[in-house]
């Protein structure tokens, strides 16, 4: 592909690298430009092109400056009127020109007219397109016209579109009733006058079938490919001895649900297994993920292994180690709780422990896989809110238990659901696992958005639950642009509130506060001393006060809404009926108002997940995970989910018996994006 330098820059911002990224660089819709249309018949309302003589021509002042030309043809007379306009275009535009115009027809001031048309010079009696005209994805600078025509050359040279050669087998082809891949691409790039270009535009034509499965197919087995490169590595085989977990689930105050001895289970069995496992463990916000974990945790202990649980907060992992320090300590186990606020000597007694083998479970945030942490036998790593720690992060943490020759089990923990389709799609490298059911004895949370100026009827409710010996949280914005204005405000708020209830122990809890200060803040509210809890949103996550029954998040209408079901998630952990009350300003933008309407008619984490992926698509739903896979350019999860299973079944067919034409195919479609999460 020879371009200029200045030309090759703008494409590589398209990701075009190569004649290949530029015969699968697809239209994102077309203009029909194979009819003409007479002035008198076009239709108004939707593009049409009509051709004509310029009649007249003037610069019109008034209401505002604009270019106003008049188009004559043998049927009739169309205005056509251009608002922002250069100089030569009164030139160009001469009265006696012959102009094809394409636009849309409207009833305006002067008429029927046409505003900021596509329009150029054309001689009597010449011909029109054979095809519709694509349009192109583009970047500043570069031109449809220059992209079209590096296309067309690609297309029409024989000995590249030789690289369109069959990469699905015969079988496969007619299995799906697949359309061939290059008589696809050619329709799309040059689609014949007769082809339905709603059907093109929509995406449902069969050509545009077939590139939705090959796009699928690609993503299928390069996933499929590096899980079973992981499985082929070698693991500690942890047996399923059980003596401890016995002993664990003895001095519960609560049984395990279905669920929970199902999903359990499915772990015991890989961690058991000689290579590393590579499970997701998902489950709505309070499905009881960590007494799973704890089970997992105690299997490796059992066979002499450590095990290590990392969480992304500070609040989040203290609760955990609280929790699995109760827990484990009757059973004689050594919990221990690095992170990095430690001070110097505790920390450095943390890292001996830990290198001595005598910690035998590990707590901590990101200070687990820094430098100076080195296990002495890690069996298990444990990723608890895997979603919000980076590639590279995950992967240190499990680097850190390679011994010799085997790497540790990894179980990753979501509370952050995964729609069923996004699952396949994006986590078809691991093995997932659900817990389905929440816990018995829990009440439903009621949930109501109240308008910021009905703040005193709120005021009142809190007064009310307090009296009654219940606990509120009052969950200050998310301010995006400043960490520091999110703190003013929360101070702010303290402030007002401790002066709104002279008569109630406010406490504050937020970021910026030492590891000490945030414990000390949370188990007085978990004891009950502090009443009315005002927190940022440090407390998203894995904290569990099952007398707090009243909620009030402030500016609910910046929060997505993982975060708000996940804060909202902070209540109900008792018997008592909640309430989570969501306090919006106006007026809301259509995004916010969608998203508040979703969380007020929805509690099912899986539900509100799946419309929260039609929301934003699925590059912004995945977060940290997004740096690993590469986005589907033309697959829809919610419209394709019959083809994402027939790419599905497919891969491990092309794996297993077509291997060569599996690996031409992912070249094809992924080229230097093949480096799949390896975590």
């Amino acid at each position: 592909m020879i371009v200029s330098a200045n030309v090759q820059e703008k494409l590589s911002r398209l990701g075009i690298h190569n004649e290949l990224d530029l015969i699968l660089h697809l239209p994102i819709r077309y203009e029909d430009e194979t009819h003409l249309f007479p002035i008198s018949d076009a239709p108004s309302g939707q593009v049409v092109q009509i051709e004509g003589v310029i009649i007249h021509n003037e610069v019109v002042i008034r209401p505002r400056r604009q270019l106003v030309c008049q188009i004559e043809d043998s049927s009739g007379i169309l205005v056509m009127r251009f608002l922002n306009f250069y100089g030569s275009q009164i030139k160009t535009y001469a009265v006696g020109k012959r102009v094809r115009l394409l636009g849309e027809i409207r009833t305006g001031f002067f008429g029927a007219e046409m505003v900021h048309p596509k329009c150029r010079i054309v001689r009597e009696s010449e011909s029109l397109a054979e095809s519709m005209t694509p349009v192109y994805p583009t970047t500043a600078g570069l031109t449809q016209k220059i992209l079209g025509k590096l296309i067309g050359q690609v297309l029409q040279d024989a000995q590249k579109t030789q690289a369109l050669t069959e990469t699905l087998p015969e079988k496969i082809v007619q299995k799906y009733r697949l359309a061939g891949l290059k008589e696809s691409l050619m329709c799309l790039h040059n689609p014949p006058p007769d082809v339905s270009v709603e059907a093109l535009q929509a995406r449902t034509h069969p050509v545009w079938r077939r590139v939705k499965f090959d796009e699928l197919l690609a993503q299928q087995l390069s996933m499929r490919l590096h899980y079973r490169q992981r499985r082929s590595h070698a693991a500690p085989v942890l047996a399923q001895k059980g003596k401890l977990a016995k002993l664990l689930l003895k001095q519960l105050a609560f049984e395990l649900t279905t669920a929970q001895i199902k999903v359990s289970a499915e772990i015991s069995r890989d961690l058991a297994a000689a290579h590393p496992m590579q499970r997701l463990l998902q489950g709505d916000v309070g499905s009881g993920k960590t007494i799973v974990a704890a089970l997992a945790a105690l299997q490796s202990i059992e066979n002499g292994f450590q095990a290590a649980l990392m969480a992304p907060t500070e609040i989040l992992a203290e609760q955990h180690f609280q929790k699995l320090s109760a827990w484990f300590d009757p059973l004689g186990i050594r919990v221990v709780w690095l992170s990095g606020s430690q001070k110097k000597k505790q920390k450095q007694a943390a890292l001996d422990a830990i290198a001595l083998g005598t910690a035998q479970l590990v707590v901590g945030t990101h200070a687990l896989f820094q430098d100076q942490v080195v296990f002495h036998q890690l069996g298990l790593a444990i990723v608890d809110e895997q979603h919000r720690f980076g590639v590279h992060q995950r992967l240190a943490l499990r680097m850190k238990g390679a011994l010799s020759n085997t790497v540790p089990h990894q179980l990753m923990m979501s509370a952050t659901p995964i729609p069923r389709t996004l699952s396949m799609s994006y986590f078809a490298d691991l093995d997932v696992s659900i817990i389905d059911e929440l816990p018995p004895g829990r009440a439903p949370i009621v949930t109501k958005l109240i308008a910021g100026n009905r703040r005193d009827e709120i005021i009142a409710r809190i007064q009310h639950a307090c009296q009654q010996g219940k606990q509120v949280y009052w969950v200050c914005p998310l301010i995006e642009e400043s960490e520091t204005l999110q703190l003013q405000t929360a101070m702010e708020t303290y402030e007002s509130l401790s002066k709104e209830f002279p008569d109630l122990s406010v406490g504050l809890v937020h970021g910026r506060l030492s590891t000490q200060e945030k414990t000390g803040v949370m188990a007085s509210f978990k004891q009950g001393e502090i009443q009315l809890l005002v927190a940022t949103t440090v407390i998203e996550v894995g904290v569990d006060v099952p007398n707090a029954s009243l909620m009030v998040i402030e500016n609910a209408e910046r929060m997505g809404l993982s975060q708000l079901h996940q804060l909202r998630g902070r209540v109900g952990r008792g018997s008592e009926a909640s309430i989570c009350i969501l306090l919006f300003q106006q007026p809301l933008s259509e995004i916010a108002r969608k998203r508040l309407k979703i969380i007020f008619e929805h509690t099912d984490g899986f539900e509100i997940a799946r419309q929260d992926l039609q929301l934003r698509g699925p590059g912004e739903f995945l977060g940290a995970r997004q740096s690993g896979v590469p986005m589907l350019r033309f697959a829809d999860l919610e419209q394709d989910g019959e083809l994402l299973l027939a790419a599905q079944a497919t891969a491990d067919e092309m794996l297993n018996n077509y291997a060569e034409l599996a690996q031409r195919h992912i070249a094809r479609w992924l080229g230097d994006k093949t480096e799949y999460l390896r975590v």
